[in-house]
């Protein structure tokens, strides 16, 4: 399996906008920060998580040409607001498999409300396949066996993904105990860590360093990082397997 990280940042990404600090106006590439997503390779399947604000860049960069599905984790901003960059793939390959969860799906259909129910013709709108996932209740797509699982993004449930022996979850302050057992036996863990210090809804340093001392993961990558996070110098707070991720990364796992 290839995972491409595309974005490992948070919300406002890196650099922030009117800010000066070391981070960034950093150098080093590992610093520059889109919105979170990342691109998952196997068995000749191509899968998505999340349509970051920063889609279209990302999706020019990585060179992508075709997607077989998208999953959704939560309909936040910063993760979904690239959904209408999808057009130019319906245009070559028609209607795209898009996978959320019930209460994803509630805020999607209000805020693209112009996708579900048109009011006019032309523009050429998104031609999305509507799919809801269910916590624990595993499916497939080709060789790669997805199974969602929720967690808690402070009050709101959010999905994390396994995809057969890597697991996804961002977005999140709480995994609670039958997700846990689901992100048992990996080969990689991609797990959220917004920044040094605790935050009220997602995981910081030592937060998310204790999931992953208890999951045993052979392998942990750290995303939707914000600018408190300098790459080099924060790397050698790490564990030997664990590493922060950084946008164009590559992973064979």
């Amino acid at each position: 399996m290839k995972l491409t990280f595309l974005g490992t940042g948070t919300s406002t990404g890196v650099p922030s906008i009117a800010c000066d600090c070391e981070t960034c106006l950093s150098t080093d590439p590992r610093d520059k920060r889109l919105r979170v997503s990342v691109l998952i390779e196997h068995g000749g399947k191509t899968i998505l998580v999340d349509t970051s604000s920063d889609f279209r860049q990302q999706a020019l960069r990585a060179n992508i040409r075709y997607l077989d599905a998208v999953m959704i984790t939560h309909c936040h901003v910063d993760h979904v607001f690239g959904l209408d960059d999808i057009r130019p793939l319906n245009f070559r390959y028609g209607a795209m498999p898009i996978f959320a969860n019930a209460i994803a799906w509630i805020d999607l259909r209000r805020i693209f409300k112009y996708i579900f129910e048109p009011t006019h013709v032309g523009g050429g709108l998104p031609q999305l396949i509507p799919h809801t996932v269910v916590h624990n209740s595993p499916f497939c797509i080709g060789d790669i066996e997805i199974t969602p699982l929720e967690v808690i993004h402070g009050k709101l449930p959010v999905i994390a993904y396994r995809f057969n022996d890597f697991a996804y979850a961002t977005d999140l302050k709480f995994i609670p105990p039958d997700s846990m057992d689901g992100l048992r036996g990996l080969d990689v863990l991609v797990l959220d860590c917004v920044r040094l210090k605790p935050h009220s809804t997602h995981l910081h340093l030592d937060e998310a360093l204790e999931i992953i001392a208890e999951l045993k993961p052979k392998r942990a990558f750290l995303t939707h990082l914000n600018h408190d996070i300098l790459y080099d110098r924060d790397s050698r707070l790490l564990p030997a397997n664990v590493e922060f991720g950084y946008d164009g990364l590559i992973v064979e796992a």
